[in-house]
Protein backbone atom coordinates (compact mmCIF):
# COMPACT_ATOMS: atom_id res chain seq x y z
CA UNK A 1 0.00 0.00 0.00
CA UNK A 2 1.46 3.35 -1.05
CA UNK A 3 1.71 6.37 1.25
CA UNK A 4 -0.69 8.22 -1.06
CA UNK A 5 -3.30 5.45 -0.78
CA UNK A 6 -2.90 5.33 3.01
CA UNK A 7 -3.35 9.11 3.26
CA UNK A 8 -6.48 8.94 1.13
CA UNK A 9 -7.98 6.23 3.32
CA UNK A 10 -7.61 8.45 6.37
CA UNK A 11 -8.80 11.79 4.96
CA UNK A 12 -11.97 11.77 7.06
CA UNK A 13 -11.05 9.83 10.18
CA UNK A 14 -13.50 10.82 12.95
CA UNK A 15 -14.98 13.59 10.80
CA UNK A 16 -18.70 14.11 11.39
CA UNK A 17 -20.67 14.13 8.15
CA UNK A 18 -24.30 14.60 7.13
CA UNK A 19 -25.39 13.41 3.67
CA UNK A 20 -28.87 14.15 2.36
CA UNK A 21 -30.34 12.06 -0.44
CA UNK A 22 -28.63 9.05 1.11
CA UNK A 23 -31.03 6.50 -0.39
CA UNK A 24 -30.22 7.64 -3.94
CA UNK A 25 -27.33 6.69 -6.17
CA UNK A 26 -24.90 9.53 -5.41
CA UNK A 27 -25.89 9.85 -1.75
CA UNK A 28 -25.54 6.14 -1.08
CA UNK A 29 -22.14 6.00 -2.80
CA UNK A 30 -21.03 9.07 -0.87
CA UNK A 31 -22.01 7.59 2.51
CA UNK A 32 -20.09 4.40 1.69
CA UNK A 33 -16.96 6.31 0.65
CA UNK A 34 -16.99 8.58 3.71
CA UNK A 35 -17.36 5.59 6.04
CA UNK A 36 -14.57 3.75 4.22
CA UNK A 37 -12.33 6.71 5.02
CA UNK A 38 -13.18 6.77 8.71
CA UNK A 39 -16.00 9.31 8.90
CA UNK A 40 -19.02 9.11 11.17
CA UNK A 41 -21.97 9.59 8.84
CA UNK A 42 -25.64 10.40 9.25
CA UNK A 43 -27.48 9.54 6.03
CA UNK A 44 -30.80 11.30 5.45
CA UNK A 45 -33.60 10.80 2.93
CA UNK A 46 -37.35 11.12 2.54
CA UNK A 47 -37.21 7.54 1.22
CA UNK A 48 -36.88 5.03 4.07
CA UNK A 49 -33.97 2.61 4.09
CA UNK A 50 -31.63 0.65 6.31
CA UNK A 51 -29.75 3.08 8.53
CA UNK A 52 -31.46 6.10 6.94
CA UNK A 53 -32.80 8.98 9.03
CA UNK A 54 -36.10 10.06 7.48
CA UNK A 55 -36.62 13.77 6.92
CA UNK A 56 -38.54 15.93 4.46
CA UNK A 57 -36.40 18.77 3.18
CA UNK A 58 -39.50 20.59 1.94
CA UNK A 59 -40.66 20.95 5.55
CA UNK A 60 -38.85 23.52 7.75
CA UNK A 61 -39.93 21.74 10.94
CA UNK A 62 -38.47 18.47 9.64
CA UNK A 63 -35.21 20.29 8.92
CA UNK A 64 -35.12 21.72 12.44
CA UNK A 65 -35.61 18.23 13.85
CA UNK A 66 -32.91 16.82 11.58
CA UNK A 67 -30.37 19.40 12.75
CA UNK A 68 -31.10 18.59 16.39
CA UNK A 69 -30.94 14.83 15.77
CA UNK A 70 -27.64 15.08 13.89
CA UNK A 71 -25.93 17.23 16.51
CA UNK A 72 -27.13 14.92 19.28
CA UNK A 73 -25.83 11.84 17.46
CA UNK A 74 -22.53 13.22 16.20
CA UNK A 75 -21.79 15.91 18.79
CA UNK A 76 -21.09 18.47 16.09
CA UNK A 77 -20.57 18.60 12.33
CA UNK A 78 -17.55 18.87 10.04
CA UNK A 79 -19.11 18.34 6.60
CA UNK A 80 -22.61 19.00 5.28
CA UNK A 81 -23.35 17.39 1.91
CA UNK A 82 -26.57 18.60 0.27
CA UNK A 83 -27.19 15.86 -2.27
CA UNK A 84 -30.99 15.42 -2.17
CA UNK A 85 -32.94 16.81 -5.08
CA UNK A 86 -35.92 16.28 -7.36
CA UNK A 87 -36.42 16.67 -11.11
CA UNK A 88 -39.54 16.41 -13.26
CA UNK A 89 -40.03 17.73 -16.77
CA UNK A 90 -43.04 19.68 -17.96
CA UNK A 91 -43.92 21.89 -20.90
CA UNK A 92 -44.38 25.47 -19.75
CA UNK A 93 -48.11 25.16 -20.53
CA UNK A 94 -48.33 22.26 -18.06
CA UNK A 95 -46.02 23.58 -15.34
CA UNK A 96 -48.10 23.80 -12.19
CA UNK A 97 -47.51 26.03 -9.20
CA UNK A 98 -47.24 22.88 -7.06
CA UNK A 99 -44.50 21.34 -9.22
CA UNK A 100 -42.53 24.58 -9.37
CA UNK A 101 -42.87 25.14 -5.63
CA UNK A 102 -41.76 21.57 -4.84
CA UNK A 103 -38.57 22.02 -6.89
CA UNK A 104 -37.79 25.28 -5.11
CA UNK A 105 -38.60 23.86 -1.66
CA UNK A 106 -36.44 20.73 -1.99
CA UNK A 107 -33.63 21.94 -4.25
CA UNK A 108 -33.17 25.49 -2.92
CA UNK A 109 -34.84 25.98 0.44
CA UNK A 110 -33.67 22.64 1.87
CA UNK A 111 -29.91 23.24 1.40
CA UNK A 112 -30.18 26.86 2.56
CA UNK A 113 -32.09 26.02 5.74
CA UNK A 114 -29.84 23.05 6.54
CA UNK A 115 -26.76 25.24 6.15
CA UNK A 116 -28.39 27.88 8.36
CA UNK A 117 -29.13 25.30 11.06
CA UNK A 118 -25.58 23.97 11.11
CA UNK A 119 -23.70 27.30 10.98
CA UNK A 120 -22.77 27.29 14.71
CA UNK A 121 -21.48 23.70 14.55
CA UNK A 122 -19.59 24.28 11.30
CA UNK A 123 -18.04 27.48 12.66
CA UNK A 124 -16.84 25.56 15.70
CA UNK A 125 -15.25 22.82 13.58
CA UNK A 126 -14.19 25.17 10.75
CA UNK A 127 -16.05 22.74 8.54
CA UNK A 128 -17.51 22.99 5.09
CA UNK A 129 -20.61 22.56 2.92
CA UNK A 130 -20.74 20.84 -0.47
CA UNK A 131 -24.00 21.13 -2.40
CA UNK A 132 -24.98 19.31 -5.57
CA UNK A 133 -26.14 21.84 -8.16
CA UNK A 134 -26.27 20.77 -11.83
CA UNK A 135 -25.20 21.72 -15.32
CA UNK A 136 -28.86 22.74 -15.51
CA UNK A 137 -27.91 25.69 -13.30
CA UNK A 138 -25.82 27.10 -16.13
CA UNK A 139 -27.69 26.25 -19.32
CA UNK A 140 -31.25 26.39 -20.56
CA UNK A 141 -32.88 23.01 -21.15
CA UNK A 142 -36.27 22.39 -22.75
CA UNK A 143 -39.15 21.17 -20.58
CA UNK A 144 -36.92 21.64 -17.52
CA UNK A 145 -37.84 25.13 -16.31
CA UNK A 146 -38.54 24.19 -12.69
CA UNK A 147 -35.33 22.20 -12.29
CA UNK A 148 -33.13 24.78 -14.06
CA UNK A 149 -34.60 27.57 -11.93
CA UNK A 150 -34.06 25.64 -8.71
CA UNK A 151 -30.50 24.58 -9.48
CA UNK A 152 -29.56 28.07 -10.64
CA UNK A 153 -30.99 29.37 -7.38
CA UNK A 154 -29.08 26.99 -5.15
CA UNK A 155 -25.82 27.61 -7.03
CA UNK A 156 -26.03 31.37 -6.43
CA UNK A 157 -27.25 30.87 -2.86
CA UNK A 158 -24.19 28.77 -2.03
CA UNK A 159 -21.87 31.33 -3.62
CA UNK A 160 -23.48 34.02 -1.46
CA UNK A 161 -23.03 31.85 1.64
CA UNK A 162 -19.38 31.23 0.75
CA UNK A 163 -18.79 34.98 1.00
CA UNK A 164 -20.90 35.51 4.10
CA UNK A 165 -19.42 32.58 6.06
CA UNK A 166 -15.78 33.10 5.08
CA UNK A 167 -15.00 35.09 8.23
CA UNK A 168 -16.16 32.08 10.24
CA UNK A 169 -13.82 29.81 8.28
CA UNK A 170 -16.67 27.81 6.76
CA UNK A 171 -16.05 26.81 3.17
CA UNK A 172 -19.04 26.45 0.80
CA UNK A 173 -18.77 24.83 -2.64
CA UNK A 174 -20.88 23.17 -5.31
CA UNK A 175 -20.53 20.22 -7.65
CA UNK A 176 -22.51 20.41 -10.90
CA UNK A 177 -23.05 17.00 -12.50
CA UNK A 178 -24.20 16.15 -15.97
CA UNK A 179 -26.14 12.96 -16.60
CA UNK A 180 -25.70 10.34 -13.87
CA UNK A 181 -26.90 6.75 -13.92
CA UNK A 182 -29.33 7.11 -11.01
CA UNK A 183 -33.04 6.41 -10.47
CA UNK A 184 -33.78 10.15 -10.35
CA UNK A 185 -32.29 10.74 -13.80
CA UNK A 186 -34.06 7.72 -15.25
CA UNK A 187 -37.38 8.83 -13.75
CA UNK A 188 -36.86 12.36 -15.05
CA UNK A 189 -36.21 11.04 -18.56
CA UNK A 190 -39.56 9.27 -18.48
CA UNK A 191 -41.27 12.55 -17.58
CA UNK A 192 -40.29 14.18 -20.89
CA UNK A 193 -43.26 15.03 -23.13
CA UNK A 194 -44.11 12.30 -25.63
CA UNK A 195 -43.71 14.79 -28.48
CA UNK A 196 -40.48 16.33 -27.13
CA UNK A 197 -38.17 17.99 -29.64
CA UNK A 198 -35.16 15.69 -29.37
CA UNK A 199 -32.93 18.08 -31.32
CA UNK A 200 -33.32 20.49 -28.39
CA UNK A 201 -32.91 17.78 -25.74
CA UNK A 202 -29.73 16.54 -27.44
CA UNK A 203 -28.00 19.89 -26.89
CA UNK A 204 -27.32 18.77 -23.31
CA UNK A 205 -25.35 15.68 -24.35
CA UNK A 206 -21.72 15.24 -23.31
CA UNK A 207 -18.79 14.68 -25.67
CA UNK A 208 -17.90 11.50 -23.75
CA UNK A 209 -21.01 9.35 -24.28
CA UNK A 210 -23.09 7.70 -21.61
CA UNK A 211 -24.26 8.45 -18.10
CA UNK A 212 -21.68 8.73 -15.33
CA UNK A 213 -21.55 6.27 -12.42
CA UNK A 214 -22.66 7.86 -9.11
CA UNK A 215 -19.19 7.28 -7.63
CA UNK A 216 -17.71 9.85 -10.04
CA UNK A 217 -19.81 12.58 -8.46
CA UNK A 218 -19.25 11.25 -4.94
CA UNK A 219 -15.47 11.45 -5.46
CA UNK A 220 -15.73 15.08 -6.60
CA UNK A 221 -17.78 15.94 -3.51
CA UNK A 222 -15.23 14.25 -1.26
CA UNK A 223 -12.39 16.22 -2.81
CA UNK A 224 -14.10 19.53 -2.07
CA UNK A 225 -14.92 18.32 1.46
CA UNK A 226 -11.34 17.26 2.14
CA UNK A 227 -8.35 19.19 3.47
CA UNK A 228 -6.88 19.07 -0.04
CA UNK A 229 -9.44 21.74 -0.93
CA UNK A 230 -8.80 23.88 2.16
CA UNK A 231 -8.25 27.01 0.03
CA UNK A 232 -11.26 26.45 -2.22
CA UNK A 233 -14.54 28.17 -1.44
CA UNK A 234 -17.30 29.71 -3.55
CA UNK A 235 -16.47 27.47 -6.48
CA UNK A 236 -18.55 25.22 -8.71
CA UNK A 237 -16.87 22.03 -9.90
CA UNK A 238 -18.48 20.89 -13.16
CA UNK A 239 -18.39 17.10 -13.62
CA UNK A 240 -20.27 16.39 -16.84
CA UNK A 241 -18.11 14.42 -19.32
CA UNK A 242 -17.72 17.55 -21.40
CA UNK A 243 -21.15 19.05 -22.09
CA UNK A 244 -20.40 21.82 -24.59
CA UNK A 245 -22.79 24.76 -24.91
Amino acid sequence: MTEQTTARQHRFTDRRVLVTGASGGVGRALCDLFRAEGARVVGVDVVPGDGIVEANLADPESITGLVAHTLAELGGLDVLCNVAGIQAHARIENLSVELLRKHLDVNVMGPILLTQGFVPALAESQGNVVTVASISAMMGQPYNTAYCASKGGVLLAMRALAIELADRMIRVNCVSPGGIDTPMINDAAHSLPEDANWDLVAKSQSVIPGFMPPADIAEAIMFLASDAASSITGTNLKVDRGVVW
